[in-house]
């Protein structure tokens, strides 16, 4: 049977773990009341009655007296409570806290005070968390129906704008001439057609009237195009995030627009401007019915956070009551169901209502529908899972050793024939190889984050139902390292039977093309969720200026700068590739050519580029100077890279001193950026010497050992500037070894990162994202 400890632990929240029921620390509580009678040498009281069985004896009566004594004692306890839970009012008049007063019973036993104070403080702790988050959400839902409400309205507008202009063009355009504004709003003008009667006007207006009343902001502009009535035209303002390309580009031109909107525009110019169609209320419904999700995912987990509390209070008071042999939890227990994260029911009648509301209006009064959105089911582990990976790693081992001894026997390294073979087989087989250590490190990552209570589904915003596990990282990493190796076997195998080389050297590249069409693949098979949320983040890290920068962009940027062997590789078997199928240029300018040194350059920086076009963009949004400070980082690392580049092909002291003077400086920068920013570590004033207050993994040993091992693997480069005299293959392994290497670094670097952004989700109790609302409520606009 599991302990309720361990129980409380694997179930708690853990952005909320600091708010939940120090259970362990009430339990040491307890376990100090037994020791401190036991060195007494005191009897616990009779459990029964005041009577024990030495005093009569075993005798046929026994039972009968069991019975009356219960009843006796029973009655007792009616008239004598030992402990009495008081409700105190603080100062302010809101919070209500409790306090334990002791009987006689244990007025004189210091470890019984002791732990009710501690008792009283975690429920009263228990409780505030709970009403401030209640009142959060029920904030936040009574903001979500107002922004319901506005949608509905605006919805309405548009059918009855087409019922009473039926044509093609009102049709497909809607009723809201628009221009962008500042901060990628979508400025909306309500007008009124040249030949609307009386009575239209006055409904137009009654439905404005609405729309104000529920927080929509009307801009009237003196200056804006007036009907022939004389009435200005309204603005219904709608503020969509700046997420994609296009609203990037929407606020950066949005001043001209604002200018060119307040202008004064002449009655005769016709159509009164462009028309928006209800796709961009279709972004606020979408931006809405994310935020019902949130909102109710969030209560849920307070629900969840009552009845564990509730449940924990219960048994923490029996054990109590097993250790003094006395019935002291009914009344403290009534306290704690009287209390208020336990009596109110406002989260369900709340949970009850957004249920109903979202199965109305998103989900076509389909409930099922519904709770696929606002319950989605988790995969369940699958042991076919376990079997694949371990049938793919026996098959890995296998087809090594043969191609080892293969190897061996038709001398494929030999110096005859070893230059053609690395150039033409070795960058295809390094990226795959390097490709599979990155998925095998990630699922150990995977593997960690789990067992340590890490919520990365939740810092990296993946659906609970299509996340990988550590074990589907392994398969595919498996997988993909078996074809690899069965692919080299079957090469060798060929060019020994004196198959033509150019035949039998496509066979990389048909690899590498299986594998982009496996990529790109619509079909829903093999993790298609995981590709498609894959290529997603590849096309917001090429695109970084003009998409909003999320962790998860910013962290797989991140995994790319420890790639650059990989890319190099990648464009080292593309030339070969084009040069041997389409004979567009010979193969050995793919190592030489000027082309090829241009990329190589390029290749180098793109990476870090990217990265600090991403710091860019979050300065731009969040105005932090850290960001520019990041941004620092990976333009000391693009010119270090650049000089190791350019010394490789220029030999002299100049040079040298150039690589040695740029990699001290970004390597000094990165390490500093590692323990600091991104670990939280080296804080001099924390309690664990040089570490940080909160520590996830309990040996602090292993944190010393990480720093050390980090800055080991950070100053590999010292190996590129020493131009050791090396055989080609033994330069191609070591360059190999070297690439592994750091893909191991970013690897071990990747739970660190995450424990850091875990442990500041959990000091601010974040536990739900907090999604942004489209209608601009009336007060922001002044």
């Amino acid at each position: 049977m599991v302990k309720f400890s361990k129980e409380l632990e694997a179930q708690l929240i853990p952005e909320w773990k600091e708010a939940f029921v120090n259970y362990k620390q009430l339990k040491k509580h307890i376990k100090r009341i037994k020791l401190s009678r036991v060195q007494k040498h005191q009897q616990p009281p009779p459990c029964v009655g005041g009577s024990s069985a030495a005093d009569f004896g075993r005798s046929i009566f026994d039972s009968f007296r069991f019975v009356a004594n219960k009843f006796c004692f029973n009655s007792d306890n009616n008239k004598q409570d030992l402990i009495q839970v008081r409700r105190k009012t603080m100062k302010d008049g809101e919070e209500e806290v409790y306090e334990t007063e002791l009987a006689q019973l244990f007025s004189e036993e210091d470890e019984v005070h002791v732990f009710f104070a501690s008792l009283d403080e975690e429920l009263n702790k228990v409780n505030q968390f709970y009403k401030k988050q209640e009142i959060e959400f029920l904030e936040r839902g009574e903001m979500l129906n107002k922004q319901l409400q506005i949608m509905l309205d605006l919805n309405q507008l548009l059918i009855e704008k087409r019922r009473k202009n039926p044509s093609p063009k009102a049709f497909n355009a809607g009723i809201f001439p628009h221009s962008p504004t500042r901060n990628s709003n979508f400025s909306k003008s309500v007008g009124e057609s040249d030949n609307e009667s009386n009575s239209e006007i006055s409904q137009t207006e009654e439905v404005m009237t609405t729309l104000e009343r529920n927080g929509v902001n009307f801009v009237k502009s003196a200056t804006r195009m007036k009907t022939k009535k004389g009435k200005a035209k309204m603005a219904i303002r709608i503020d969509i995030p700046a997420t994609t390309p296009s609203r990037s580009i929407t606020a950066v031109t949005s001043m001209l627009w604002e200018d060119l909107v307040n202008s004064p525009i002449k009655e005769g110019s016709g159509g009164g401007g462009e028309f928006i169609n209800k796709r961009k209320i279709q972004y606020a419904q979408k931006m809405i019915r994310s935020a019902f999700v949130e909102l109710y995912k969030g209560l849920g987990l307070l629900k969840t956070y009552s009845s564990l509390n509730m449940v924990a209070f219960s048994k923490i008071l029996k054990k109590f009551d097993k250790v003094s042999c006395q019935q002291t939890s009914t009344n403290y227990l009534k306290e704690v169901k009287r209390s208020h994260f336990v009596s109110s029911d406002k989260v369900v009648r709340l949970m009850d209502e957004v249920e109903s509301i979202f199965t109305k209006h998103f989900a076509n009064n389909d409930r099922k529908k519904a709770m696929k959105f606002l319950r989605p089911q988790q995969q369940k582990a699958s042991h076919m899972v376990t079997f694949l990976v371990g049938l793919c790693t026996g098959s890995f081992v296998s087809l090594f050793c043969i191609y080892a001894i293969l190897a061996h026997l038709c001398g494929i390294f030999s110096p005859s024939t070893e230059t053609t073979y690395m150039d033409s087989v070795y960058p295809v087989f390094s990226v795959f190889a390097l490709f599979s250590l990155h998925l095998f490190m990630y699922g150990c990552n995977l593997y960690m984050w789990k067992g340590t209570r890490i919520n990365h589904n939740f810092i990296f915003e993946f659906s609970q139902s299509t996340a990988l596990k550590h074990r589907d990282a392994f398969l595919m990493c498996t997988i993909f390292m078996t074809t690899v190796v069965g692919a080299m076997v079957i090469h060798l195998v060929l060019r020994a039977a004196a198959f033509s080389p150019n035949q039998v050297d496509a066979i990389p590249g048909i690899l590498l093309l299986s594998f982009i069409a496996l990529l790109i693949c619509p079909f829903d098979f093999f993790y298609r969720p995981t590709r498609f949320c894959f290529l997603r983040v590849l096309r917001n890290i090429a695109c970084s200026p003009f998409y909003k920068v999320l962790l998860v962009d910013f962290f797989m940027a991140d995994q790319l700068t420890s790639q650059i062997p990989l890319l190099r590789h990648l464009e080292t078997t593309s030339c070969h590739i084009f040069a041997r199928t389409f004979r567009t240029h010979h193969p050995e300018s793919c190592h030489s050519g000027r082309l090829y040194v241009e990329l190589t350059y390029i290749i180098s920086f793109m990476p870090y580029y990217w990265r600090a076009l991403q710091c860019t963009r979050r300065w731009f949004d969040d105005g932090d100077v850290n960001h520019l400070l990041n941004m620092g980082k990976y333009v000391s690392a693009m010119v270090a890279a650049g000089a190791r580049v350019t010394y490789s092909r220029q030999d002299n002291h100049l040079w040298f001193a150039m690589v040695l003077v740029t990699s001290v400086v970004a390597t000094l920068y990165q390490l500093y950026w590692d323990f600091v920013k991104d670990w939280g570590l080296l804080n001099p004033n924390s309690k664990n010497p040089w570490l940080r207050d909160d520590l996830i993994l309990k040996n602090k040993t292993i944190y010393y050992i990480s720093m050390a091992l980090n800055v080991v693997l950070r100053v590999a480069w010292v190996e590129t500037i020493m131009h050791l005299r090396l055989g080609p293959i033994q330069t191609r392994l070591l360059d190999f070894l070297l690439a592994s290497l750091e893909v191991i670094r970013r690897g071990h670097w990747n739970f660190y990162r995450l424990e850091n952004e875990h442990l500041n989700n959990v000091g601010h109790f974040r536990a739900v994202k907090a999604v942004p609302l489209p209608f601009r409520e009336i007060d922001s606009d002044s």
